[in-house]
Formats: C-alpha cells, sequence, structure tokens
C-alpha cells in the first residue's frame, strides 16, 4: 500500500464523485474501509501498490501503480466493486455523473450539467471558472489537471459543438 503522493506520475487513477459533500466523519470511515481493501487488492494473484483517497471531500481517487503489476479486467473489477460496496453501505452515489463541481470564490458548488451549460449560455460561467475534470487518467495528469479553467476542459469541447 502506498500514499497518493508516492505515487508515480504514470499511475493509472479512476475518479468516483460523490452526489453530495463527505462530513469529516465519513472520510475517516472511507479511510478505515480503504486501507482494509488495500491491503487485500490484487490482481491476477499479485498485490497491488496502489493508494486511495478523498479530495475536496466529494472525489474518491483510486490510483494503482502498474509498475509492478497491471491492473488488469479482475484487478478493476475488484476495486469498482469496493465502490459500490462503499457506496450501497454508506448511501452515498460514488457514481455520479451528471453534476458538475465548479469554483465561485472560495468554495466548490455543483450544479446539474444542464443547469450547468444554462450558467454558462447566461455568462454566468466564464473561460476562467474552475471546474474539476474527473476525466483524469494518470496521477500526474491529477496533480496538474484535476482543477482547470473552463476554456481548458471538456466542457470547453463540447461548448464549441
Amino acid at each position: 500500500m502506498m500514499r497518493m503522493h508516492e505515487m508515480p506520475d504514470e499511475a493509472r487513477v479512476w475518479l468516483y464523485q460523490a452526489n453530495r459533500f463527505l462530513s469529516a466523519d465519513e472520510v475517516a470511515h472511507i479511510d478505515t474501509k480503504s486501507n482494509d481493501f488495500l491491503a487485500n487488492w490484487t490482481s491476477h494473484g499479485a498485490a497491488m501498490d496502489a493508494a486511495i483517497g478523498i479530495v475536496h471531500n466529494r472525489i474518491l481517487v483510486v490510483a494503482a501503480d502498474e509498475q509492478k503489476s497491471l491492473a488488469s479486467g479482475c484487478g478493476i473489477d475488484k476495486s469498482v466493486r469496493f465502490v459500490q460496496e462503499l457506496s450501497q453501505a454508506m448511501g452515498i452515489d460514488f457514481f455520479q455523473r451528471t453534476t458538475v463541481l465548479y469554483r465561485t470564490d472560495a468554495a466548490w458548488n455543483e450544479a446539474a450539467l444542464h443547469h450547468f451549460w444554462a450558467m454558462r449560455k447566461a455568462l454566468l460561467v466564464s473561460d476562467d471558472t474552475l471546474v474539476l475534470d474527473t476525466t483524469v487518467r494518470t496521477i500526474g495528469q491529477f496533480r496538474s489537471e484535476l482543477e482547470k479553467p473552463f476554456s481548458r476542459s471538456w466542457h470547453a469541447e463540447m461548448w464549441k459543438r
């Protein structure tokens, strides 16, 4: 088991957005359950060098360093099952795909995707509005591109269409 900051930039990452902001107690519970899972996570019988953490009290991050062992289909399936079980046990939907997290002033906010687009159309979301990009695929991207201005996000690409 590794810590997130120890992961090499090439490590794979999967992000799961919760359907609400998490309390400190919930984050602590997730940390405990994650440590239990990571102690036993294997892919084709090989232990995974991996880490799990929570970002902005909203995003569950699963990272795996594949330099020693690849996260194959069965290994990835185990991690998805872990997140599903965590979701069910805690009453939290970590498979939220219909909201956008964006920053105004000093706080992270959320909006349903269609509402976010309406806000953009009404010029309430500018090119400089920070959004969380949950499509990053490596820890390096996670570190440098998780938070980015609307103008550099996948949202901007969709806006042009």
